[in-house]
């Protein structure tokens, strides 16, 4: 069993700035790719950032240059910056984790609200 505890969601004023850890814990195995996803009121989950072991930062268009996804491989800890926030960044985010098995797991997300 893996599990993903999310934290660091909250409100924040436009133009501010969070961060969120996502801990990994069980039986791992090994990271295959470890990213954050949201989710808005009456909208799918979408993709925010990935980051592969060993490959390329995948970031949606909505959030380049304004969040920064990031790996503590020692600790199994996966963070997102973020940045410049907007009110349409309100969402809940999930931490999401694939292995090299291919299995997929997600923690139980957390509230971010950007608003004044």
């Amino acid at each position: 069993q893996v599990q993903l505890v999310e934290s660091g969601g909250g409100l924040v004023q436009p133009g501010g700035s969070l961060r969120l850890s996502c801990a990994a814990s069980g039986s791992i195995f090994r990271i295959n790719t470890m990213g954050w996803y949201r989710q808005a009121p009456g909208k799918q989950r979408e993709l925010v950032a990935a980051l592969p072991s060993g490959g390329d930062t995948n970031y949606a268009d909505s959030v380049k240059g304004r969040f920064t996804i990031s790996r503590d491989n020692a600790k199994n800890t996966v963070y997102l910056q973020m940045n410049s926030l907007k009110p349409e960044d309100t969402a809940v985010y999930y931490c999401n984790l694939v292995n090299s098995l291919g299995f997929n797991y997600w923690g139980q997300g957390t509230q971010v609200t950007v608003s004044s």
